[in-house]
């Protein structure tokens, strides 16, 4: 067996995989394009979100199911349908699983399977993500957080008690263990504040309480290894903007470009994922993660915000960036560490090339969610594919791709639809990714105007039939929680 030693060597070995490599979620949008890279890797999606024209996704044919609940419910219903596990039989081999959300129920139906999952542990993943756990291994690391305490907060009065001890103030951030874009953050300043979301603090026996501060939002991705951690470059976050998301402080996409950040955040955030990384590595834990960080506007301090063990929405952008055009995306060193493989890859020479500027490129994305309050069935939906703006802010399809880098400028885009014909379109209703060149925000990071037209566009090409409320209470509401 070979031993790799450099990103040459590396290409070579995903170019040559003879191994079935199947990405299994709701969408293949995670890790769109990853199948350029990697031979015999394969989506196996519950959406069509391509029409049944993209070569390298399967989506089976639709059963009846239990009303999902989460992504996990979704994968566990892929690995158990019948056109799934012919498929994967029929081509053979050893698969291998890869998930941007599992449980120990699908790792059980893997084994049945003979299916290899190419990530850590469930139960590991579960703990690292508990936001309690991140502060405690970002601690180890001397990785800060906003200034914070973890404990009770079962009353308005014990909350502040809490806060009070620990100096952090009476204007606070309160966030539970588990939840994203947003569901699960909560501003308190007063006890209306906290008696709006008392029901979901006081089923909580321990929260993290943060004092509140006036941020930015970043992330970085990263992937921790047995030569140590590999770092990719800090994104800028799209977060809580009302034309795309019903969710005060949720995520709803991402921006990279060269200016985003001055080089003393890019090295510091860059410093505090390495230094994470290698703690997790301690922990038990190696491949794939994200941290999300914060960064004060008023003395330009980073902060760790939270850990996501596993890909996620930024993942997309990361994987396309320039440096992963120049060397690997950043998860085919995810598919080394589970792979078996003998390597030894020169970390720090990698981390201090991709921190160079031009290694950066312009790429945004953002996710578009239905935030009108009305329910209806959607009879017209835009396809997926590349769309063109004209010079009056109009949008209009221009042709079908399933490649984001057949973008040509920032007058075109690419859309991947996931909310169809015939599904139900609600507040929170996940309608699509839209992906292009250049910004989104401008310098006070507001959406600009061809973000805006750009989203008035895409949600124009939407149509839809009312239905009646309880109507909508008893069908199955597949984008009700994040698929992304």
């Amino acid at each position: 067996m070979i031993t790799i030693r450099n990103v040459s060597d590396l290409r070579v070995v995903m170019h040559r995989n003879e191994r079935p490599i199947y990405f299994i979620s709701a969408t293949n949008f995670n890790l769109l394009g990853i199948d350029q890279w990697v031979r015999n890797f394969r989506f196996i999606s519950y959406i069509d979100c391509f029409d049944g024209r993209h070569p390298k996704v399967m989506v089976p044919s639709r059963q009846d199911h239990a009303e999902f609940e989460s992504i996990e419910d979704i994968n566990n219903y892929l690995l158990q349908h019948k056109d799934v596990v012919d498929e994967i039989l029929r081509r053979g081999g050893r698969p291998v699983a890869t998930f941007l959300m599992f449980d120990e129920r699908t790792e059980e139906i893997c084994k049945e399977l003979g299916i290899e999952v190419w990530f850590p542990k469930a139960t590991l993943r579960a703990r690292c993500d508990n936001k309690m756990e991140t502060v405690r291994v970002g601690n180890k690391a001397h990785v800060a957080s906003v200034p914070n305490t973890l404990g009770p907060a079962k009353t308005f009065r014990e909350l502040m008690e809490t806060a009070k001890k620990a100096g952090i103030g009476s204007d606070l951030v309160v966030q539970t263990a588990f939840g994203d874009s947003g569901h699960t953050t909560f501003f308190i300043a007063n006890e209306m504040d906290y008696d709006r979301h008392a029901k979901d603090i006081q089923s909580e026996n321990e929260v993290k309480i943060m004092e509140r501060i006036n941020c930015r939002g970043a992330t970085m991705e990263a992937c921790a290894t047995k030569s140590g951690t590999l770092v990719g470059p800090l994104l800028t976050e799209v977060v809580g903007k009302k034309e795309l998301t019903p969710y005060k402080g949720g995520w709803c996409g991402n921006e990279i470009f060269p200016g985003a950040f001055s080089q003393r955040i890019r090295d510091k955030a860059r410093d505090m994922a390495f230094r994470f990384g290698n703690q997790l590595i301690k922990e038990g834990y190696r491949g794939y993660f994200d941290l999300d960080f914060l960064i004060d506007k008023k003395d330009g301090e980073v902060y760790l915000g939270e850990l996501n063990p596993r890909i996620c929405g930024a993942s997309s952008i990361t994987n396309h960036s320039a440096f992963a055009y120049a060397d690997a995306p950043l998860f085919l060193f995810h598919l080394l560490e589970f792979s078996g493989m003998k390597y030894k890859i020169d970390v720090e020479e990698l981390n201090a090339r991709w921190a160079k500027r031009e290694f950066i490129d312009s790429w945004s994305q953002v996710v578009m969610k239905s935030t009108d309050k009305n329910v209806d069935v959607v009879t017209n939906a835009p396809p997926t594919g590349i769309y063109r703006m004209a010079v009056d802010g109009t949008v209009s399809y221009d042709r079908f791709d399933f490649d984001r880098q057949a973008i040509d400028s920032e007058r075109e885009a690419f859309f991947l639809r996931i909310t169809g014909p015939g599904d139900y379109r609600y507040e929170g209703a996940d309608l699509g990714i839209l992906i292009t060149r250049g910004r989104v925000m401008g310098n006070d990071f507001e959406l600009n105007d061809r973000a805006r037209n750009w989203i008035r566009g895409i949600k124009k090409l939407y149509a839809g039939k009312s239905v009646i409320e309880t109507k909508m209470q008893a069908a199955p509401q597949p984008g009700s929680f994040k698929i992304l």
